[in-house]
């Protein structure tokens, strides 16, 4: 029986960091494979090699080409999301810790949210012209309906018998809420931060590409449209780059908060 009970423990114990990362290296050495054999066997000018890429990149390095694209973008992606993080979760809490307020709010939101953003993109060109104002804007648009919706989601979603019995043992409104809502929401408020984080990087592409042709955006478009696949490549990489140096971040913040949840 112990014997049992201790095979079932070493079962259900999650893998060790080390053989996460010797698997995420062994899968990428797979796609590295993947894509040799693929360029061997499709026209170099839709799919190059890795090698070919990695000699795109440095170019674009050493031209200083990358470095600038991806100053822009990154302060328009930074500008947009940092904003919407500033509106999106106070408003997402305030819907959720009023519910009246959120009734009356939550159908015009989720109007907005299923609204494509591209939509809204000649309106704002017209009122904030193609400048940077107008691609964090768009950026913004996209980013904080995920982190409102799911913020206001996760304050709604409290766990009425703690309350309950908080309310019974005499803690205040104020209390509860900073010990019981807000930690409780956190898990929808990380969800949130990393759908917005996704949308707001997707966004800023749509942006450099429908306003000013500048950034990692304008590269895409202009060696996509002649057809240079491997710088092509260099700026595709360069984007999921970024997506995964966000999504990271946010992982190590939802870990340093879970522990602040667990000790409230």
């Amino acid at each position: 029986m112990a014997e049992s009970t201790s095979r079932s423990q070493s079962e259900d114990a999650p893998p060790s960091g080390w053989t996460v990362a010797a698997l995420q290296l062994g899968f990428l050495c797979l796609l590295l494979l993947l894509w040799w054999i693929a360029s061997m066997n499709v026209a170099r000018n839709l799919v190059p090699s890795p090698l070919a890429t990695w000699h795109a990149a440095q170019r674009l390095v050493a031209e200083g080409r990358l470095q600038t694209a991806l100053l822009d973008s990154l302060s328009i992606y930074a500008s947009g999301y940092g904003i919407a993080i500033i509106i999106g979760i106070p408003l997402g809490v305030v819907m959720g810790a009023f519910r009246l307020l959120g009734k009356t709010l939550e159908i015009y939101v989720y109007a907005l949210s299923a609204t494509p953003r591209v939509a809204f993109i000649p309106l704002i060109i017209v009122l904030l012209g193609l400048g940077f104002q107008a691609k964090v804007f768009i950026v913004f648009l996209g980013a904080v309906m995920p982190i409102l919706i799911n913020t206001y989601a996760g304050v709604r979603q409290a766990d009425t018998e703690l309350v309950e019995m908080a309310r019974s043992v005499g803690a205040g409104r104020l209390r509860i809420f900073l010990r019981i809502v807000l930690p409780g929401a956190l898990p929808f408020v990380i969800v949130g931060l990393r759908l917005g984080a996704t949308i707001g990087l997707i966004n800023t592409v749509v942006a450099e590409l429908y306003t000013a042709v500048r950034g990692l955006g304008g590269l895409l478009a202009i060696y996509g449209n002649t057809f240079r696949m491997a710088e092509y490549f260099v700026i595709v990489l360069s984007l999921a780059a970024i997506g995964v140096v966000v999504t990271e971040l946010l992982r190590f913040l939802e870990n340093r908060f879970g522990r602040w949840r667990g000790t409230s």
